[in-house]
């Protein structure tokens, strides 16, 4: 199928509209009798495990999991992203049985007032206060990945779709239900679309593979080290699964080089797990999904469910987005073009004598079609008509406006970096000709005393790896691409529509009741709930189409992980030292949030070649020295105990434990399948 068969028939558009439709009103539903703040910010502590188990995955696998971590599984990263999920199940055991009961037990609303709890009111307001910055940009970014998949999407089916556009809508059936029906809302429109996620993304994966049993050359990164890429010519008679193997062996091995700059096996021994206990066990908007739970025993129970299916998650989004690479790696190229005609218009301006950098105005078809596949041609238009009349099929030329290559100037001291590994590969002499220029500004810099500012440079659009397959596997035919579409839309909306509830949740309780309005009735928390939902929604669609600057980063999952470090150590490091160290004062909380802000990001600054990975177990390592050392100095006279704050059964689920190994003999087999040992077996 090429890109411009693509088609959205009216039937895909009814069951597309219907799904909406039916989502909104069963939460709305389910959530009219709603009348407090317990009603409307926990679901009135009633959430049953099959509830909560489709609502924490719903609300964790979004467009942010569909488009960024099939991203990566696209680049030379493949199956080790997996590595996101599969610790994640492990991780979600642990917080069943090791930190919900003591949460429950406090009958806490939100995660910072565990810690005043624990310690003192500003440790609460500092995790709060950071915890709602920081989700700004995961709604932006969420926004933002939805909004990518249907404005790609529409592009290929000829129709034209910005990114504010998309996001506008997105945010807008979020807020709906969430200012209306809060959690339970939440929950009850995340059951249908936990199922249609997991659903589609079983759709997706079969006719991806059928895809690929029909093709008779596809790329393959032969190399995880370099990035390499060749295009292979596959066997006639090969089963699917053979060609699969024949093309992607290197890339399904979950341990990459220590030296990889995405996903280094070093951080899987403890980096990994910092951004995991923090995201699964104390999150708030997943996390408040557990603090709903009916009894301790339904929490339990409903977060193994969701364990299993963290398990499963890698074939359904993993998987499609290796196959995507294979299959469509030209189109990546393709989409990368805007991006890399921007940084190579800066390059040449900060290296006039390059030789890989050539410009031509309005260059004639002729030129076009016989341009070098060895440098770049940046062919310069009059106006954004002109180059949209173009049909060029060439990475190498690049259109730009006459008013963009004129006012693109690189800094002083503008280095050229990349997180793409094939992008070495795909320019090896441009790439050398690079490193030597990037040194010789590094000098100039230090000579100078300035800084160096960075311009990223990729070679394919790896975010693109899932629209790429929307847009080429699926059969046009009896609605398929409209309940695939809808099943992604309702994965963005509630990983969103939870987020919105986190932190309106957050700003509600942890800073309108606690400072502006200790004195306030439940009513007017629940207003201020809906108000915040609104704005903080607002927030998300303005701030979604800014995160498509390849400036930024070329991956918004890294975008996603790598922002929440600023948070995350230190917060995994002041629960776990308060719930293990009884002895710990006061002052220890305060101190372990602001040593892991503060030196996360002097590291991120002073050494910004340490994985972002790397960065948060060397942060995780300091508050926890830093809070054993003033434990050390002044341990207090009594062992703090946490006193029972809720009616609600704390027995915990022998049915859950049963589960729970279960969940972690599976995860660690995979590991063992997909490792050079199992591999070589």
């Amino acid at each position: 199928m090429t890109a411009e068969s693509f088609q959205i028939s009216l039937l895909d558009i009814l069951i597309f509209v219907a799904f909406v439709v039916t989502v909104v009103s069963v939460g709305l539903y389910q959530s009219r009798n709603e009348k407090g703040s317990e009603d409307y910010f926990l679901a009135g502590r009633d959430l049953k495990w099959w509830l909560i188990g489709f609502s924490l995955i719903a609300s964790n696998i979004s467009t942010e999991q569909f488009v960024g971590m099939s991203g990566n599984a696209a680049s030379h990263v493949g199956l080790a992203i997996a590595s996101y999920e599969w610790m994640a199940a492990i991780t979600l055991v642990v917080v069943a049985f090791a930190f919900l009961p003591y949460f429950l037990r406090t009958g806490i609303y939100t995660m910072p007032e565990f810690l005043e709890v624990r310690y003192t009111s500003t440790a609460r307001t500092i995790m709060a206060v950071a915890t709602i910055l920081i989700y700004l940009l995961l709604l932006g970014s969420v926004t933002y990945s939805g909004a990518l998949v249907i404005s790609t999407l529409a592009g290929k089916a000829g129709m034209s779709v910005s990114l504010a556009t998309g996001s506008l809508i997105i945010g807008v059936i979020a807020m709906a239900y969430v200012t209306a029906g809060g959690l339970k809302a939440c929950a009850w429109a995340d059951l249908i679309q936990g199922s249609a996620l997991i659903l589609g993304g079983g759709v997706i994966i079969w006719f991806a593979f059928q895809k690929l049993g029909l093709a008779t050359e596809a790329a393959a990164v032969v190399s995880v080290e370099t990035g390499a890429v060749s295009i292979q010519t596959l066997a006639p008679d090969a089963g699917v699964i053979e060609r699969f193997w024949q093309l992607n062996q290197p890339r399904m091995n979950m341990f990459l080089p220590a030296a990889d700059t995405v996903l280094p096996w070093t951080a899987l021994m403890l980096g990994l797990w910092i951004p995991n206990f923090y995201y699964w066990g104390l999150n708030q908007y997943i996390t408040q999904r557990t603090l709903g739970s009916a009894s301790l025993a339904e929490g339990q129970k409903g977060i193994v469910f969701a364990a299993f299916m963290k398990l499963l998650i890698p074939f359904v989004i993993v998987i499609p987005g290796i196959i995507a690479f294979n299959l469509y790696s030209h189109d990546m190229r393709l989409e990368a073009r805007g991006d890399t005609a921007g940084s190579m218009t800066r390059y040449l301006s900060a290296n006039p004598a390059t030789e890989f950098v050539v410009t031509a105005d309005a260059p004639t078809d002729d030129e076009i079609a016989a341009w070098p596949s060895d440098r770049y041609l940046l062919a310069i238009y009059p106006d954004a008509a002109a180059i949209g009349a173009l049909r060029t099929q060439s990475p190498w030329v690049l259109p730009v406006t006459r008013q963009q290559f004129d006012e693109t100037q690189a800094g002083a001291f503008t280095v050229f970096v990349t997180e793409d590994k094939s992008w070495a590969a795909v320019n090896p002499g441009l790439a050398e000709e690079i490193a030597a220029f990037n040194l010789r500004t590094r000098d100039a810099a230090r000579a100078a005393g300035r800084l160096t500012t960075s311009e990223k440079m990729i070679a394919y659009k790896y975010d693109t790896a899932l629209a790429q397959v929307l847009g080429h596997v699926l059969p046009q035919r009896i609605g398929v691409v409209g309940f695939v579409l809808a099943a992604l839309l309702g994965a963005v909306v509630s990983s969103l529509a939870a987020m919105l509830n986190a932190a309106s949740t957050i700003f509600s309780m942890d800073v309108f009741k606690k400072y502006i309005a200790p004195g306030a009735g439940q009513e007017a928390v629940v207003r201020v709930g809906r108000f915040a939902v609104v704005a903080f929604g607002i927030v998300a669609v303005l701030l979604a189409p800014q995160l498509g600057n390849p400036a930024i980063s070329n991956s918004i999952f890294t975008i996603i992980q790598e922002g929440q470090g600023f948070i995350s150590p230190g917060i995994l490091a002041v629960f776990a030292f308060g719930l293990v160290i009884r002895r710990g004062p006061a002052a220890c909380g305060t101190a372990g949030l602001l040593t892991n802000i503060v030196a996360y990001g002097v590291l991120k600054l002073a050494v910004p070649d340490l994985q972002f990975l790397n960065r948060m177990a060397v942060c995780f390592a300091l508050c926890l020295a830093v809070m054993t050392a003033i434990t050390l100095v002044k341990p207090l006279a009594e062992p703090v105990e946490f006193k029972q704050n809720t009616a609600i059964a704390l027995e915990s689920s022998r049915i859950a434990k049963l589960g729970a190994v279960i969940v972690i003999a599976i995860a660690l087999l995979f590991y063992f399948l997909f490792s050079s040992a199992g591999l070589a077996g």
